[in-house]
C-alpha cells in the first residue's frame, strides 16, 4: 500500500518520523495516540500505547525492498520455531507513506536481565545452520550501497566526506582481495548483541532483520570480534564466552583486518547520519571520524 508516496527526498528527522508513523497507523486502522519514539537510527522505532505493537520507519524509497525481504524473513524464521521478531500478520505490509517505508511489529515484553554475548555466539551459530527455502530471495551482504547512501545525504564538512570517499575506495579494494573458506548461509548482518532481546518469559530473541543476506559468517562473526578487540566493548570473559557458544574467533582469521576497517566504517557513517539531532550525537561522531584517520589511535568509541 502507497499513500503519499512521493515525497521521500525529505532529510529524515525525528519529526518527519513522527508524521510519517501518524499517517501509517491511520492508514492500518491503529490507534497512534500516545505513541513514543523509542529509537532514532538507521531507522525510526515508535511503540504504540494503544496495542502492544512497534512501527519502524525507514530512511526512504529506496528502503522498500528491504522492508519487504524484513517482512519474508520474519514470517520465515517464525515458521522454523526460530525465536525471533514477529511481524504483525493481519496487516499489509509494508507500507509506503510519503516515500517512507513502514511495517508493523509485535512488541517484545522484556525481562529482568540482558543477554549474555555466549547466548548471542548460541544463536547465530543455530541461524547459520538453517536452511534458506526456495522462494526466499536474499541479498549477498552488501559493505559498500548503504555507505555511499549516508555520505552522500549526511550534513558533515565537505573535509569529511572527501576522506570518507578516499576510505570507502580504499576498503572496497582491499574486500575485492577477501578469500573465504566457509560455506554460503543465512546471515544476520547485524549481529550485535543489542540486536537480542530477552522477553518476560526468559526467552532470547533475535530482532532487526534489515541487513539480513545469504553470504558467508564471517559477517556475523565481524561485529563482536571487533567491538572486543578494536573498541574494547567487552571483558575478556565475555568474548570468551561467545567464542566458545559459537566454535570460532574470528580474530585468528586473515581476513580480520579489513573486516576491522568495513565494522568500524559502517559504525561512523551509521552515526553520522543523526549528528543534528542533538550535540551528544555530533560529538561522538568527531570522536569517530578522527579516529578513522589515524588506524594507530586508541578507539575510546563509546557505545551507542
Amino acid at each position: 500500500m502507497a499513500v503519499g508516496a512521493a515525497r521521500s527526498d525529505e532529510e529524515f528527522t525525528s519529526a518527519t518520523a513522527t508524521r510519517v508513523m501518524v499517517a501509517a497507523c491511520r492508514a492500518s486502522g491503529l490507534d497512534d495516540s500516545g505513541s513514543e519514539l523509542i529509537r532514532l537510527g538507521e531507522n525510526a522505532l515508535f511503540r504504540l500505547a494503544s496495542v502492544p505493537v512497534i512501527a519502524r520507519i525507514a530512511r526512504g524509497r529506496e528502503w522498500l525492498p528491504t522492508a519487504r525481504k524484513e517482512v519474508a524473513v520474519s514470517q520465515w524464521l517464525t515458521g522454523e520455531g526460530f525465536s525471533a521478531a514477529r511481524i504483525v500478520e493481519d496487516l499489509e505490509q509494508p507500507l509506503l507513506i510519503d516515500g517512507f517505508p513502514v511495517t508493523f511489529w509485535h512488541q517484545i515484553f522484556e525481562g529482568d536481565r540482558k543477554p549474555a554475548y555466549g547466548e548471542l555466539g548460541a544463536v547465530l551459530r543455530d541461524l547459520h545452520s538453517l536452511t534458506v527455502p526456495a522462494g526466499l530471495e536474499l541479498p549477498r551482504f552488501q559493505p559498500f550501497t548503504k555507505q555511499e547512501l549516508r555520505i552522500d545525504r549526511a550534513q558533515i564538512p565537505e573535509d569529511d566526506r572527501s576522506f570518507l570517499r578516499k576510505r570507502w575506495r580504499e576498503l572496497r579494494d582491499r574486500y575485492a582481495e577477501l578469500r573465504f573458506e566457509t560455506a554460503k548461509g543465512p546471515v544476520h548482518g547485524d549481529a550485535h548483541v543489542q540486536n537480542l532481546m530477552v522477553d518476560d518469559r526468559g526467552q532470547v530473541v533475535l530482532i532487526d532483520f534489515e541487513a539480513f543476506c545469504y553470504d558467508h559468517p564471517e559477517w556475523d562473526l565481524m561485529v563482536t570480534a571487533v567491538e572486543h578487540h578494536s573498541l574494547g566493548w567487552q571483558s575478556n570473559a565475555q568474548y570468551a564466552d561467545f567464542v566458545t557458544a559459537y566454535g570460532r574467533d574470528l580474530y585468528d582469521w586473515p581476513g580480520y583486518e579489513t573486516l576491522r576497517g568495513l565494522q568500524e566504517f559502517g559504525m561512523t557513517t551509521w552515526l553520522m547520519q543523526n549528528i543534528r539531532e542533538d550535540g551528544r550525537t555530533a560529538a561522538e561522531y568527531r570522536r569517530r571520524i578522527a579516529a578513522l584517520r589515524d588506524d594507530a589511535a586508541p578507539r575510546d568509541w563509546r557505545p551507542w
